[in-house]
């Protein structure tokens, strides 16, 4: 069974950092690009960072680069997201998701509220 499970979001003030995690399984976890998406209330879901299987390369959205930070264990088979200096805007569901030669599987998100 496929897993990919969030965590790590909340209620937080603007300027503060939160860190969000995605614990996988039932996949190969090291051969898999993973990335972050979001999906802001009333607007799209939206592609804000990629990291290759091995970690070597990211990829970021502008309105996040600088601020956010990709990260994998393959060991822990867990993708994270370090996110820095929050805005209001960064408000949404996050959620991860992974993507294979033949497979591509979604978290149930976590949600992140920046709000003073």
């Amino acid at each position: 069974q496929v897993l990919l499970v969030e965590s790590g979001g909340g209620l937080v003030q603007p300027g503060v950092s939160l860190r969000l995690s995605c614990a996988s399984s039932g996949f190969t976890f090291s051969t898999a690009t993973m990335r972050w998406y979001r999906r802001a209330p009333g607007k799209e879901r939206e592609l804000i960072a990629t990291i290759t299987s091995t970690g070597d390369s990211t990829v970021y959205v502008d309105s996040v680069k600088g601020r956010f930070t990709i990260s994998r264990d393959n060991a822990q088979m867990t993708v994270y997201m370090q996110m820095n200096s929050l805005k209001p805007e960064d408000t949404a569901v996050y959620y991860c998701n992974a993507i294979g030669r033949l497979y591509n599987h979604w978290g149930q998100g976590t949600q992140v509220t920046v709000s003073s």
